[in-house]
């Protein structure tokens, strides 16, 4: 006999409000006139927040004021918190006559408490936005506002050179993950007033201070006005890294070519400034952004303008060079193994016989498999520990290199071209990413049509560059459009006195014949003499 088994029945959940949306984001409750209610509203708002730190203290003759200090402990700096702040308030309060005409925060905040980062939180959207961000919050019993005072201790690492982007004869100071260390920095460089820093927060959740600076009077007010429209629309929860502001920003977004450029130097940050360019800071990373951003800067250099103009010059078109042989080679190698032996010379050609003697893969499947290999080397060798990655890096180019020769899964000549590519591949960081996928795309293209395959290719890419815009600014300039007067610090690189004035192409107002803005007056020898 079967027994019916019965379905248990349903429980009626209770329709509950998520113990994290303690307040809306356009809420404007006001702060409570009680400590009690402080207090009861902050340990809901911080409940199972073990670092949520309320103290209530007793003071004035009588001991009849009553005041609520509130913070996040490992933000504040306790020392400056109880020297500057509490211990002032007290022996005020105990001591002092009162002023009836006024508050007793007011009073606090004018004569008493001795910090200039003090201001009011007139609703508790703005007392816990600031105890979030690591300000102490100081609520006097009666007061319809509350005191958020900045008593923030210092975090992070300290200043030193980036690993990203080494450099010979430049400054060693790269910027760091806080972001007012940032900004000094830059005022460090830069000391103008009409160096502007706007701030603004993004992330529902995680509200990152996010600063875009420029220089006005410099910078193109257009494309300021199209950076703060840009961030305005980021509506997301989360913003951990510039490079999700990247992401949101960026023309062309579906490119392998970036449009927005990334740097932690800050000489290099600072001339790009001077340039009319824009950046932005964002708080916890030591990545700026900078834009507009234009092909030409993947080969520049911030030691081409503090060395010798040759060269300056001599090392630019060896970066181009590289940047080439890096994208080309192995797709050249196919391409002539494959389809055009008679380009070859004939003592190569008996060489190149007699290397693939025996080799089972077609030169294009050889080529795949050698540099996926280099590819899968390279990237072990960045997420390891730095001292195992380079020697991972090193020994298992030399090992695998040797190996596959040995066991005839590739040939000498092979494996030279995918050690060039390698290290050409290298001298344009910028570009990196982009030069693997495009080495692939090259690899196919001459194993199916050969040189011209690759042609073709050539002038899609090159078509595509000219196509693409940076903030509205054309992403080959200054080739297409051709602007003579920035050819200057193209591939040939004039000396530093002879660059007379800024980028025509991010001028603030149009110059007479597209020069740009004077950034220096300069003075022959000749005219020394005339004088």
């Amino acid at each position: 006999m079967v027994r019916r088994v019965k379905k248990p029945a349903r429980i009626k959940t209770e329709t509950r409000i998520p113990a994290h949306k303690y307040i809306s984001s356009d809420s404007n409750l006001p702060v409570p006139s009680t400590v009690d209610e402080v207090k009861t509203r902050l340990s809901e708002i911080f409940s199972c927040c073990s670092d949520f730190i309320q103290r209530e203290i007793s003071c004035g003759k009588n001991r009849l004021i009553k005041i609520v200090v509130a913070y996040l402990n490992g933000f504040v700096d306790k020392r400056i918190l109880n020297q500057d702040v509490i211990r002032p308030i007290l022996d005020f309060l105990s001591n002092a006559a009162m002023n009836e005409s006024m508050s007793i925060s007011e009073q606090l905040k004018e004569c008493v408490v001795v910090n200039n980062d003090i201001k009011e939180a007139c609703n508790m959207q703005q007392a816990v936005d600031g105890i979030v961000s690591g300000e102490a919050l100081i609520f006097i019993d009666g007061e319809e506002t509350a005191l958020v005072i900045g008593v923030k201790a210092p975090q992070g690492r300290p200043v030193k050179e980036p690993d990203t982007e080494i450099s010979i004869r430049g400054a060693r100071e790269g910027f760091v993950e806080n972001l007012l260390t940032n900004t000094t920095l830059i005022r460090k460089r830069i000391k103008n007033p009409n160096l502007k820093l706007e701030m603004m927060q993004l992330g529902k959740q995680t509200k990152t201070d996010v600063c875009i600076c420029y220089i006005k009077g410099i910078a193109n007010e257009e494309i300021i006005g199209e950076v703060r429209r840009r961030l305005k629309k980021i509506d997301i929860d989360s913003v951990l890294d510039v490079g999700i502001i990247e992401q949101y920003i960026s023309d062309s977004k579906f490119s392998l070519f970036p449009t927005v450029g990334n740097s932690e130097k800050c000489d290099k940050l600072a001339g790009k400034l001077l340039e009319g360019r824009i950046a932005i800071f964002c708080d916890g990373t030591p990545q700026v952004l900078t834009l507009p951003y234009l092909f030409i800067e993947s080969i520049q250099n911030t030691d081409d303008y503090y060395d010798h103009a040759i060269f300056a010059t001599v090392i630019r078109f060896l970066r181009l060079t590289a940047l080439l042989l890096s994208t080309l080679l192995p797709g050249i190698y196919v391409a002539l193994v494959s389809y055009h032996h008679a380009v070859i010379p004939f003592r190569l050609m008996i060489t190149l016989a007699a290397s693939r003697q025996g080799i089972p893969f077609s030169p294009f499947i050889e080529a795949i498999l050698m540099i996926i290999a280099f590819e899968l080397m390279r990237e072990a060798g960045v997420r390891m520990p730095k001292p195992i990655g380079q020697s991972l890096s090193i020994v298992g180019a030399i090992v695998l290199g040797e190996a596959s020769v040995a066991a005839g899964i590739a040939s000498n000549l092979m494996v030279i071209i995918v050690s060039i590519t390698a290290i050409c591949s290298f001298v344009v960081p910028p570009l990196i990413r982009v030069i693997m996928l495009l080495r692939f795309t090259v690899l196919l293209a001459a194993n199916l049509m050969g040189f011209l395959g690759i042609i073709i290719l050539i002038v899609v890419v090159f078509a595509h560059l000219c196509r693409m815009r940076s903030f509205g600014v054309p992403y080959m300039a200054p080739f297409s459009p051709l602007t003579s007067a920035d050819l200057k610090d193209s591939f040939v690189v004039v000396p530093i006195w002879a660059m007379v004035t800024r980028p025509g192409i991010l001028r603030q107002e149009k110059a007479e014949g597209a020069k740009g803005t004077k950034r220096q007056e300069v003075m022959l020898n000749s005219d020394v003499q005339k004088d």
